[in-house]
C-alpha cells in the first residue's frame, strides 16, 4: 500500500523566477526539503534558488552531501544512504521534497534517487515535477529557437564526440552539446572542419550570476569553460 509520496521536484537552471507555480507550492508545503551538494561545493545552487520559498522556522532543510566521484561504488553507496534517509522522513509523516536542478527527468542524478527508492522502499510513491531545463532556458538567452516545423533536434552530452558527433552535426538540424568543459577545443576544432563554428554558441551557468553567453567560440578562454555549460548548433 502506497504512503504519502515523496516529491522530487525540478526548480530550474538558476534564475528563481523561473521555478515553477507547482514546484514553489509544494517546497512550501513541505516539512522537509533534501537538497543534493557536492562535495567539491560549499553551497547547494539548487537550495539557493528556492531560498526565498522555505520557512526556516517551520521547514527543515536537509544537505545531502554527495562525493564528485567516477566511482560507481562510491556513488552508489551515497545514493542508498541518500535513498534510506529520505525513506525514513516519509515513514516518519513528513513531507518531502527533494529538490534538483533543472528537470529531474534530463539528465539528473535525482533519478539514482528515485531508482534507489523503488528498491529500498517500493510503498513509498515517487512524483517528479517537471523543471525548466537548461536547453531552454539557454535556447531563450541566445534568442535561438530549438525546432521549427519538422526539423530535428538532438540533445547529447559532450562525450559524444569524434565521428559519432560529425554524423549527428550532419543529421540533426539542431544540437545540443550538454557539459562541453573538458571537451571545448575538440568540439571547436570539428566545428571549424565543419564550417558550423559561425553558427554556435556557447553558455555557462545559465539563469545564474555568473551566466555568460558566447555568441563567437574563438573568444571563449580556459576560466570561461564551467562544469554547467553547454553548446548550441544551429544549422
Amino acid at each position: 500500500m502506497k504512503i504519502f509520496p515523496l516529491a522530487i521536484v525540478g526548480v530550474g537552471p538558476g534564475d528563481p523566477e523561473l521555478v515553477t507555480l507547482k514546484a514553489a507550492r509544494l517546497i512550501g508545503a513541505a516539512d522537509v526539503v533534501l537538497a543534493p551538494l557536492g562535495d567539491r561545493s560549499d553551497a547547494s545552487i539548487a537550495e539557493g534558488i528556492i531560498a526565498g520559498l522555505v520557512d526556516r522556522d517551520r521547514q527543515q532543510v536537509i544537505r545531502q552531501v554527495y562525493p564528485m566521484s567516477k566511482n560507481p561504488a562510491e556513488m552508489e553507496g551515497f545514493w542508498r544512504d541518500a535513498a534510506r534517509q529520505a525513506a525514513a522522513l516519509v515513514r516518519a509523516g513528513k513531507k518531502v521534497v527533494f529538490i534538483t536542478l533543472g528537470d529531474p527527468l534530463l539528465y539528473s542524478t535525482a533519478l539514482y534517487l528515485a531508482r534507489e527508492l523503488r528498491d529500498q522502499a517500493p510503498e513509498i510513491a515517487v512524483d517528479f515535477v517537471s523543471g525548466v531545463s537548461s536547453i531552454n532556458a539557454a535556447a531563450a538567452r541566445a534568442g535561438l529557437p530549438l525546432a521549427l516545423a519538422d526539423e530535428r533536434l538532438a540533445v547529447l552530452p559532450a562525450t559524444f564526440e569524434g565521428d559519432k558527433l560529425r554524423r549527428a552535426l550532419e543529421d540533426f538540424d539542431t544540437l545540443v552539446l550538454m557539459k562541453v568543459h573538458r571537451v571545448f577545443d575538440k568540439i571547436c576544432a570539428l566545428l571549424q572542419d565543419m564550417d558550423l563554428l559561425r553558427q554556435a554558441v556557447y553558455l555557462k551557468r545559465v539563469g545564474l550570476a555568473e551566466e555568460r553567453l558566447f555568441t563567437d567560440l574563438t573568444r571563449v578562454t580556459a576560466e570561461d569553460l564551467d562544469y554547467l555549460s553547454l553548446i548550441i548548433v544551429r544549422k
